[in-house]
């Protein structure tokens, strides 16, 4: 057993957020939690991690080692990359600081034995340990995840690359179980897929929030809900899961309406005249009171509703002309010309850093384009969710922020629904709606944000990367909103699922800014890739075997006097080659975490194994044509 969890629960004042949730977590299980924000998913993950029981029980064996990636991972500002990711509390960071004092006293005193034997036990132990393969893990991962600069300082990153290093930290760092809070947030598609092939292939546990749904469907293989402060657990992916939860709701909506049939003879019964009051039995009464309470909590279901209105939209909507955007003589949009369709869905995609908010806020007319000219239609009204929460004022209340959007909104048959009613609609239940926008869980910010663009009632949406944050519920909700929406709608994401929800075109930005559309959604545009890809494949057989074909057959080269001596030299090359590799491993391992001159040495031990390489080819290659003379 990895982990045992009783009885957990957590409260903030009158809030529950949950109460009583118990549950195992045994050798690879892969345990995603799902629920809608506010209900406390990461404050359960944040626990478990600090080994908080919450008034119930949390039992994790010794030995058991747990890593922790938290939606904002701290960091310390002036650590590099690398240092951050064998952080300072680490057992191999600790080893790796031992080595390095023992490094600095060797080259204080030379001649010193003890000291000399000192640095070769810990050495050894840093070999017993796999220190330099974890380090070059580490290496590999921060790359994979778009991160290349080993050396830059923390403070210098943006918030996403933070996140990065910080899952790099917890992949590399060996552990029994990996505690993930949002990994996917800030990712390209390209990486959210590596990142699932990471996770199937680890070993150790793993217990995690996530709002990808495909990520979820393809990772995890046990599902809690945390449900109207009510932990449940479930075998198998998302898609079962999503069965067995409606096969519970069917359930617990019988039971309650059987509860309430009770209650309503029992109210019958105890409501009789007064006479008929002083015979009845005492058991009976008590009884009622018993039911009557038991009704009394029965709780709804709460459910999102979003109705589709959004402003009459004219003939023109937008029109993009040769729109470039140039910066530090970069091509981040490059002639891009597209005419907006009044019902488009648009879904923009390309890896992180390519421009994809920067056409949004160019689209938006946040940003003014170096090069080309927008045209917007008198029409049109803009809803911009950007990937960033708009507060100006983090201390006003939750129903204020919405009214300064609007007081109400019209429905398609013609009736109002006010502000507070659509906040209701929202999850935001009266008693919250006067609470601080600063009080609200992050997830519960990004929904009242999403609330506040569609008061507007825009005719056309932009949606930059709207599944960051927003929970499973709200997802499903807000794409049946988009089936219905009277607009044009274009998102940036990198979620398939919801890609291939809502969109019937993707645009994905290629290096050098221009952007390739396809038709339909991501799955089409992927099988679109991987079909382009075989094609190449095919195309490039019937010229390798031309090429086979049209060389002459049975024609025997005769070596050239220097290619013999090449031949009788090339063997001291290699054994040359072969030792400055030998005299490159002993410099890196002990050269401590100078990770500047690791760095150095690295590159010259790569560039020495290519020429060893090259090197035995030539050799093979020599050796052969000798061979064939003899024959």
């Amino acid at each position: 057993m990895i982990l045992s969890a009783e009885n957990m629960s957590r409260s903030y004042g009158d809030r529950v957020l949950f109460e009583n949730i118990s549950f195992n977590i045994e050798e690879g299980d892969k345990i995603g939690v799902i629920g809608v924000n506010g209900t406390g998913k990461s404050t359960l993950l944040k626990m478990i991690a600090a080994g908080e029981s919450g008034g119930g029980k949390l039992t994790i064996p010794g030995g058991v080692v747990l890593e922790y990636l938290p939606q904002d991972p701290p960091f310390e500002a002036e650590a590099t990359v690398l240092e951050q990711v064998f952080k300072d509390d680490s057992p191999l960071m600790v080893l790796l600081r031992r080595y390095e004092t023992a490094v600095e006293a060797v080259a204080a005193e030379p001649e010193n034995d003890r000291l000399q034997k000192q640095l070769l036990e810990l050495q050894q132990e840093m070999d017993n340990k796999y220190a330099w393969q974890l380090e070059s893990e580490a290496k590999a991962v921060l790359t994979q995840l778009g991160i290349t600069d080993l050396q830059q300082k923390m403070g210098e990153l943006s918030g996403g690359q933070r996140k990065r290093v910080a899952l790099a930290g917890v992949l590399v760092r060996p552990s029994d179980l990996l505690i993930l809070d949002e990994p996917t947030n800030h990712m390209d598609n390209a990486t959210v897929a590596w990142l699932e092939q990471q996770l199937l292939k680890r070993k150790g546990a793993l217990l995690m929030v996530t709002h990808d749904r495909y990520f979820f469907d393809r990772v995890v293989n046990r599902t809690l809900e945390i449900d109207n402060s009510k932990g449940y657990l479930y075998t198998g992916d998302y898609s079962l899961f999503l069965q067995k939860r409606e096969e519970r709701r069917i359930a617990e909506a019988s039971a309650a309406q059987k509860l309430r049939n009770i209650y309503r003879r029992e109210l019958a019964w105890i409501s009789r005249g007064a006479e008929a009051r002083r015979t009845k039995k005492k058991d009976r009464v008590e009884r009622f009171v018993q039911i009557e309470a038991e009704v009394k909590n029965v709780q709804t279901e709460a459910s999102l509703e979003m109705s589709s209105v959004a402003s009459r939209l004219g003939k023109t909507v937008i029109e993009l002309d040769k729109v470039s955007m140039v910066y530090n003589g970069i091509d981040y949009i490059r002639d891009f010309s597209y005419i907006l369709l009044r019902n488009d869905r648009v879904g923009i995609v390309g890896p992180n850093g390519a421009g994809k908010s920067t056409l949004m806020d160019i689209i938006a007319g946040r940003l003014a384009p170096t090069g080309g000219s927008i045209t917007v239609g008198q029409t049109v009204k803009i809803g911009y969710f950007s990937q960033h929460s708009e507060f100006p004022d983090s201390s006003q209340k939750v129903l204020e922020y919405i009214k300064e959007a609007n007081n109400y909104i019209e429905t398609a048959d013609g009736s109002r629904i006010s502000a507070a009613q659509m906040l209701e609609r929202f999850l935001f239940p009266p008693e919250l709606q006067w609470v601080p926008v600063n009080k609200l869980s992050g997830g519960e910010k990004r929904r009242l944000y999403l609330l506040r663009v569609l008061m507007t009632a825009p005719n056309v949406l932009l949606l930059d990367e709207p599944t960051n944050d927003l929970d499973i519920p709200t997802l499903s909700v807000l794409e049946d909103y988009l089936d219905s929406f009277a607009g044009a709608v274009i998102a940036v994401s990198h979620d398939r699922y919801f890609l291939d929800r809502f969109a019937n075109k993707i645009f994905a930005l290629q290096p050098g800014g221009t952007l390739r559309q396809f038709v339909g959604g991501y799955s089409d545009y992927e099988n679109t890739l991987t079909q382009e890809a075989a094609q190449l494949v095919a195309e490039e057989k019937p010229k390798e075997a031309a090429v086979k074909e049209t060389a002459p057959k049975n024609t025997k080269k005769k070596m050239t006097y220097s290619e013999r001596l090449e031949l009788e030299n090339i063997d001291q090359e290699i054994a040359r080659t072969e030792a400055e590799l030998k005299m490159l491993g002993m410099e890196i391992n002990s050269c401590g975490s100078d990770f500047v001159r690791l760095g150095e040495l690295t590159k010259e031990q790569e560039a020495a194994q290519q020429k060893l390489d090259a090197l035995v080819d030539r050799w093979a290659y020599l050796s052969e044509l000798a061979e064939e003379e003899e024959c």
